[in-house]
């Protein structure tokens, strides 16, 4: 039989309203049921699991049969009605029947300003072993870009403490540069040097993929006392492909943390490359189909929402280098050619000048900073145009001066151009434990080329 509210005395319906209020207070704080599953295969890098109910990006923890530590997994995909999960750990002692227990989260990073001066892996936990870490929030992994139109127009420039970067190819506050170069370049020295000589308050550095060897050789013998206002995010070669591409997200939410509390922030990553190859490996996993060189769609979606983190907001910036290493010393390979239409600029390390002995190897002539003509005074701009000039015109004659075919006063910027290639070179060299700045940088640049150079293009 229907009841109506209005055949219920009063004392009823309160009766009624006690009972709903007390019934919706014991839902709310009894724990809610676990969401659990159990694996049924592993195939290659992923464990392919029978439920739990989990989104992408959750995190699952797997239960290995001998009942020792869970391991944590994520989920990248769903197949024939099962949920693919990719494991951040070892997946030694999962097999079928293991238990797939959903978190309800995704992972978050622990931020602090206890983290300068530390080492940490791809899940924020510390690796120097200094012990835990202050603790202050968390953040996603996973943020978005600024909008567009929140964004502040980089007008202010960034000394980074090379000669020829800082004269030549200037880098403003919150612009974004790649760094391209083949093997045994140099990279890692000029990150170094990055690091010690740059203006920003805070550096973060991404390791991704590297070599376990050369993790401590970068903290002592480039990073050095630069260590106590940075933080190191390493993820090496041998670790899950989940682990690297995890590491490259946290170090830009642990910049974001910086540049949101007012300050200035040196993004350092090495490098995209092994990021791209990262990606590839969980992409694949999940089923994509390969496209460009076999590296699937999302290694093309990944790097726009990563780099486009990186910028100049109302409370800080975020500058970063991205480096790339370039097959073969191919530029125009994919992985290359998407980062370099991404960035603000690019710097181009050229193996046949390293063979020369010119470090840093920075090739000037294909190099660009897009940003460099608001950043600079008209002197500094029309020097750096005129040592581009002269550097141009003694390359396309250096063979010819090199075996006798020239002769002085057949042409008088050839000629110019040789009276100042010694200068210039030496601009372009700098020993990676010389300290430089930004006025140093200018001042030598204007008196290579000012009486001769912008005087004369000033009077024109």
């Amino acid at each position: 039989m229907k009841v109506s509210p209005g055949s219920l005395a009063a004392s009823e319906l309160q009766i009624f309203d006690e009972i709903a209020t007390r019934s919706v207070t014991a839902i709310r704080k009894a724990r809610p049921v676990k969401r659990m599953g159990r694996v049924a295969q592993v195939v290659g890098l992923t464990i392919e699991a029978v439920g739990p109910a989990a989104e992408i990006g959750e995190v699952c923890l797997v239960s290995p049969r001998d009942k020792g530590e869970k391991l944590a997994a994520e989920v990248v995909g769903f197949r024939n009605g099962r949920v693919i999960l990719m494991p951040l750990g070892d997946m030694t002692g999962i097999g079928p029947g293991s238990y797939a227990e959903a978190t309800g989260r995704d992972l978050r990073v622990a931020v602090g300003q206890g983290v300068l001066g530390r080492v940490i892996n791809g899940l924020g936990q510390p690796i120097d072993g200094g012990g835990p870490i202050p603790m202050e929030g968390l953040r996603p992994l996973n943020a978005s870009a600024p909008l567009p139109l929140t964004r502040m127009r980089i007008d202010e420039r960034l000394g980074v403490g090379v000669k020829a970067i800082d004269g030549l190819l200037t880098v403003g506050r919150g612009q974004r540069i790649g760094i391209f170069a083949g093997s045994g370049v140099g990279k890692s020295t000029l990150m170094g040097m990055l690091a010690r000589g740059t203006e920003a308050d805070v550096n973060v550095i991404a390791l991704i993929g590297e070599r376990g060897r050369e993790v401590r050789d970068f903290i002592e013998k480039e990073l050095g006392d630069a260590l106590q206002r940075s933080v190191l995010v390493v993820a090496t070669s041998d670790q899950p492909a989940l682990l690297r591409l995890k590491a490259a997200l946290l170090a830009t939410s642990l910049a974001e943390y910086f540049r949101d509390r007012g300050q200035h922030v040196l993004l350092l990553m090495d490098s995209l490359t092994r990021l791209a190859m990262a990606q590839r490996e969980v992409g694949l996993a999940a089923g994509e189909p390969p496209a460009t060189r076999g590296y699937p769609p999302s290694v093309f979606g990944l790097f726009p929402r990563l780099l486009e983190r990186a910028g100049l907001t109302e409370h800080g910036s975020i500058t970063g280098f991205y480096t790339v290493l370039v097959d073969g010393d191919d530029m125009n390979e994919p992985i290359a050619d998407t980062a370099r239409g991404i960035l603000d600029g690019h710097i181009i390390l050229s193996r046949h000048l390293a063979e020369k002995g010119q470090f840093p190897a920075i090739d000037v002539l294909q190099s660009v900073s897009r940003l460099m003509d608001d950043l600079v005074s008209p002197d500094h701009r029309r020097a750096a145009r005129e040592f581009r000039k002269n550097l141009a015109i003694y390359r396309e004659t250096e063979d010819l001066i090199n075996i006798g075919a020239y002769r002085k006063g057949a042409n008088p910027e050839v000629d110019r151009a040789c009276a100042l290639i010694g200068d210039m070179r030496r601009f372009l060299e700098q020993d990676s434990r010389e300290c430089s700045d930004f006025d140093r940088a200018r001042g030598e640049l204007l008196a290579i080329l000012g009486p001769k150079g912008v005087g004369a293009d000033a009077a024109v």
